[in-house]
């Protein structure tokens, strides 16, 4: 029988391979409910089906529009009034759609899992803090602690799901069980979390639906006037010769009020530096948010901030010796990374200047609050 030989090099290779990862994929081994594609590089939310309702109820209207009255515009407008109707339409579409698939295909804010209870004695930095409850979660953690905020005493609570004490303005969402930072709400038509990272994305997604609304209500509104003065003829009839450009007047019109609405309600958040989930919640006035520096730079905060880079690395190999997230389908409970601090810059104002307030820890996924949580009547 011959004898294979394998040299020393290729032998020391394949131990290190493998004592060094286990060949998984932190996406394919996420405690969270997030779909991923393209090996880790587009996350979504857990109802991902709900954008194709949404895509529909945007790009089906829209079909209609260019399939049965575009022509008609352009035809009447014979000095290219109507090919820029047109044009301007296929254009706005595709904005739309791509800022879409940036709010619900990118990472809203998940800040990482720890794989351990942060130490209840433990407060590295020396910051001034107080302990906002002698209640303890099952780690034997407080449930809150209290930070300054400009002056503003801010409570920071323990989430028992990723052991971790939420930054300021963090919320952990139920539906995709993660903890997201500048939580806003999750929204079901982009089925998605809208944080931090993608907040500025759905706020121009839903103000440039708006416009496209009123652009088809408008374009069809010339088109039924075009036929009125063609034909002579009152705008019953004119709708019973273009029934499509009556149908898109009265969807568009009945839609608009919905985005239009949304588009408002969320400037007045931006103006105001406060989130859907804050706005619900705490209900500030302007002397008690602690966040609200100006209406001109809460808007510089949103439109010309630069957007955070991701704090998950979903494409990294998972490591044995260094677990965070554990694989339902495996015999083993596999993870990744240490026990982190969560840094000082995590506890921004919108000025960034939260100052020194302290290291937090995150961890690994455990059961649900508990009753004493739930009787306080702490939000995910």
């Amino acid at each position: 029988m011959p004898l294979i030989m394998h040299s020393p090099k290729l032998q020391r290779l394949r131990t290190v391979d493998h004592s060094s990862s286990s060949g998984l994929r932190v996406y394919q081994v996420w405690k969270g409910r997030n779909k991923f594609y393209c090996g880790g590089r587009i996350v979504f939310g857990p109802d991902i089906k709900s954008i194709l309702l949404t895509l529909s109820l945007i790009l089906i209207p829209v079909i209609l529009f260019w399939v049965f009255v575009a022509k008609g515009l352009i035809i009447s407008h014979s000095r290219g009034e109507g090919i820029i109707l047109v044009v301007s339409s296929v254009l706005l579409t595709a904005y739309i759609i791509v800022l879409l698939f940036l709010t619900s295909g990118s990472d809203p804010g998940i800040i990482p899992r720890n794989s351990q209870p942060p130490d209840p004695d433990d407060d590295s930095s020396g910051v001034s803090t107080d302990w906002g409850s002698s209640l303890s979660s099952a780690h034997g953690v407080p449930l809150t602690k209290n930070v300054y905020i400009n002056g503003i005493v801010v409570k920071v609570k323990y989430c028992q799901t990723c052991m971790l004490y939420r930054p300021p303005r963090c919320s952990h969402c139920s539906i995709c069980n993660n903890c997201v930072e500048r939580f806003d709400h999750h929204c079901p038509w982009v089925g998605q979390c809208v944080g931090k990272r993608n907040y500025r994305y759905f706020f121009m997604f839903v103000s440039s639906t708006t416009l496209l609304c009123l652009h088809v209500l408008f374009s069809c509104s010339i088109n039924i006037r075009t036929i009125m003065h063609k034909h002579h003829c009152t705008t019953w009839m004119a709708i019973q010769q273009s029934p499509i450009s009556g149908m898109l007047m009265a969807y568009t019109f009945v839609i608009c009020w919905f985005v239009g609405g949304l588009t408002m309600f969320h400037l007045y958040l931006i103006s105001s530096n406060q989130t859907t989930y804050e706005n619900f919640r705490y209900q500030y006035d302007r002397k008690m948010n602690p966040y609200n520096v100006g209406i001109f730079r809460n808007c510089m905060e949103v439109f010309c901030s630069r957007t955070p880079r991701s704090r998950n690395d979903f494409r990294a190999f998972v490591r044995h010796d260094s677990p965070v997230a554990s694989y339902t389908g495996a015999t083993s409970d596999l993870e990744l990374g240490r026990r982190r601090g969560i840094d000082a810059d995590d506890f921004e104002d919108p000025r960034n200047r939260m100052g020194n307030l302290g290291r937090l820890e995150r961890c690994r996924t455990q059961p649900r609050h508990d009753h004493w949580e739930e009787r306080r009547g702490n939000w995910r």
